[in-house]
């Protein structure tokens, strides 16, 4: 554990608490409204307006702005772009969550798009989504990763974080059992968690909403991935302790909760995280 490093997201986790930044998200609706719960558990404020009449009317009032392609369309797709490029004018932080990127050609050419046409801050996915987003074999399942990828060794996920981060110009983070963040220059590594994470729907794209929520309280996005992906790993371990005997919906309940509760002592006691 890095004291340094948990103080730090404590204090992150103080400042979106007392400033409850606006989350834009334009995000999928299998995991919605998980989504907006989670945003507001760690104390920020959702929003989704996916129309293109408003999309980016909307993110000129936010603090961060969320795109996720769970569920992409013609018409989110577009919208999304729209207010990518609202929040680049205006120096609003952008997340992406590239989701089943590899699965199919409309997700490969709209996360393609989107890294031409717009500048993000951070992009958090799983290993398969991350390795083809760098331009390496990636053996896709659906919208989760390949077994096959997971197999990389530990090392090989942070030389590609690097490697996307700098060619970016962003922080890259790859959730797994070991999360890895990376802003091009340095690497954090945090190895909180439970295998239950698995069993839910949307815990990746819950973890890009917390992200979000601290992008909006801090220029340093590596440190809102860190702070975001270190919520939701301690979270998940306690929810498993409190409610995980119980299934799988008691656990997704308690999972929000303990978001909720979320505060820098149980960071400090619970913390698994160092620089790589």
């Amino acid at each position: 554990m890095d004291n340094n490093l948990t103080s730090s997201i404590g204090n992150l986790v103080n400042s979106v608490r007392q400033t409850k930044p606006l989350v834009h998200h334009l995000t999928n609706y299998v995991t919605v409204n998980d989504c907006a719960n989670v945003t507001l558990a760690i104390g920020a404020s959702p929003i989704m307006a996916d129309d293109i009449e408003e999309a980016a009317d909307i993110t000129a009032i936010s603090s961060a702005l969320v795109l996720n392609i769970g569920t992409l369309n013609s018409r989110t797709v577009e919208s999304m772009l729209a207010a990518g490029k609202k929040a680049n004018e205006m120096g609003i932080p952008v997340v992406l969550d590239p989701v089943g990127a590899g699965a199919s050609k409309l997700r490969n050419q709209t996360v393609r798009t989107m890294l031409e046409q717009l500048q993000f801050s951070v992009i958090r996915g799983n290993m398969s989504e991350i390795r083809y987003i760098a331009g390496l074999g990636a053996t896709t399942k659906g919208v989760d990763a390949s077994e096959a990828d997971l197999e990389n060794s530990l090392q090989s996920g942070i030389d590609i974080a690097n490697g996307l981060a700098k060619q970016y110009n962003c922080a890259v983070a790859i959730t797994g059992a070991t999360d890895i963040v990376s802003d091009g220059r340095s690497v954090i590594c945090i190895e909180n968690g439970h295998p239950m994470l698995g069993s839910i729907t949307g815990t990746g794209c819950m973890s890009t909403s917390l992200i979000g929520s601290f992008c909006g309280v801090t220029a340093d996005y590596r440190m809102a991935a860190v702070a975001g992906l270190l919520c939701m790993g301690i979270a998940g371990e306690i929810a498993y302790e409190t409610a995980g005997q119980q299934g799988n919906g008691s656990y997704r309940v308690a999972l929000i909760d303990e978001i909720s509760k979320m505060n820098s002592q149980t960071m400090h006691e619970r913390a698994k995280v160092y620089e790589a």
